[in-house]
């Protein structure tokens, strides 16, 4: 079946955005043996992308369309595909029960409700990483369009579990995918290492960056779906082995729920004291249903007096060395274990911008690690000078899971220091 793919967004034609999503969805349509014709990308503008949609209609069995599908008054893809395609917009009860509980307790208006509306028969794909819902269905003339988000951070997993089983059904045979997660190496660095697992046919293995990690997918088509799981196993096995301990999980959701679901199986607690982060590690801690079994405090303190009032950060090293050293990173982790009874204690500290501070640059962040026999540092230094400020948080509570991850499995910490307990 031939297949194209349209981007929306105005932000994409304007170079403000680099468009990833094409090359995602690509992948994945040629996996599934599309014969891929046309890609293109078109501006914010209901006429204009009606117009590329009845062209991709006259010479394709199956439209992707990313992007414009969210709240604001420009998200205009789902409306005009709807209309193109003869379809009323209705309620999906499902999706507006879940956006009612993500917004429980804040503003919930009808730009947020009209997320809810889809075309009546559709197949929902729901957003396990945001608000807008996706979709697939055939219109009256047995073209397939399907409808996906448009940040990759929500695209990606709605497009493989999701939108690729749903399109599965159109692909001559059976595919199955396994995908393997990694922290701590580049994308580039990984396929590097498995760089002849990449060049085979069927199964295929190909390499995806997400934000501050990467994973590689391996996917196999055959009669039917144990075979394909069954051609995928060896070379998921071959690209774990590779990879080693950069590799946190299989077809894991996120490096936050593995932490979890090994605390939980271990019977251990953990304690957090942040500053730079600003309890970002305890919110992607918390995320996860179940925390409250392994996590009873999450500490944020900014400011030297609370780090010396409630962790007990010597005033002393506070006022010779600063709140950005190694010395104050120790005692906040080992500060928070024993004020929360835990059994490991995580301090982080650090500079994540957009200004210097105490002489140290933008983007040395410490994460200290202290399990009450010892303490372990990581320190975070430059990150190819990006000075994102969301990033480097997100990336320093990264970083600070990962150690934990470490520890728990009785792995090697990478670029890791220990220190005996003070």
């Amino acid at each position: 079946m031939k297949a194209e793919i349209i981007s929306v967004g105005t932000e994409l034609l304007l170079g403000q955005v680099i468009n990833s999503d094409t090359a995602y969805v690509a992948r994945e349509l040629a996996a599934l043996g599309f014969d891929i014709r046309y890609t293109c990308t078109v501006g914010d503008n209901s006429r204009r992308l009606a117009e590329t949609l009845q062209n991709a209609f006259a010479h394709s069995d199956i439209v992707v369309t990313t992007g414009g599908l969210g709240p604001t008054d420009d998200d205009l893809t789902k409306q005009t595909c709807a209309a193109a395609a003869g379809r009323k917009l209705v309620c999906h009860e499902g999706t507006k029960q879940r956006l009612e509980t993500y917004f429980k307790g804040r503003e919930f208006g009808q730009s947020q409700m009209n997320q809810a509306m889809l075309p009546q028969g559709c197949t929902v794909f729901q957003n396990d990483h945001g608000t807008a819902p996706g979709c697939g269905f055939t219109t009256e003339d047995g073209k397939v369009l399907v409808m996906l988000p448009g940040p990759p951070r929500e695209l990606l997993p709605m497009l493989q579990n999701y939108a690729v089983p749903y399109l599965s059904q159109w692909a001559d045979g059976a595919i199955s995918s396994t995908n393997i997660h990694a922290f701590g190496i580049g994308e580039g660095s990984a396929a590097e290492k498995i760089s002849d697992l990449m060049q085979g046919a069927n199964p295929t293995a190909a390499t995806y960056a997400l934000e501050d990690e990467m994973y590689v997918r391996v996917t196999a088509k055959a009669k039917t779906k144990e075979e394909a799981q069954a051609l995928c196993k060896p070379l998921a096995a071959q690209v774990q082995q590779r990879l080693g301990d950069f590799v946190y999980g299989t077809d894991v959701a996120s490096l936050e729920v593995v932490v979890v679901r090994e605390l939980q199986k271990q019977g251990k607690m953990l304690a957090t004291a942040e500053s730079c982060t600003g309890g970002m590690l305890a919110e992607r801690i918390t995320d996860i249903a179940g925390a409250s079994q392994v996590f009873h405090m999450g500490l944020v303190t900014y400011a030297n007096e609370i780090k010396n009032m409630l962790l007990g950060v010597p005033q002393e090293i506070l006022n010779t060395k600063g709140a950005v050293c190694p010395e104050t990173a120790f005692a906040m982790a080992q500060g928070v274990r024993q004020k929360a009874g835990a059994d490991f204690g995580i301090g982080i500290t650090g500079v994540a911008g957009p200004k210097t501070s105490e002489g140290k640059p933008v983007g040395y962040i410490l994460i200290a690690l202290a399990d009450g026999e010892h303490t372990y540092l990581r320190t975070m230094t430059g990150q190819g000078g990006r000075k994102d400020r969301d990033y480097l948080r997100h990336l320093a509570a990264s970083n600070a899971l990962d150690m934990l991850r470490r520890r728990l499995f009785g792995l090697p910490d990478i670029e890791c220091t220990a220190f005996e307990k003070h």
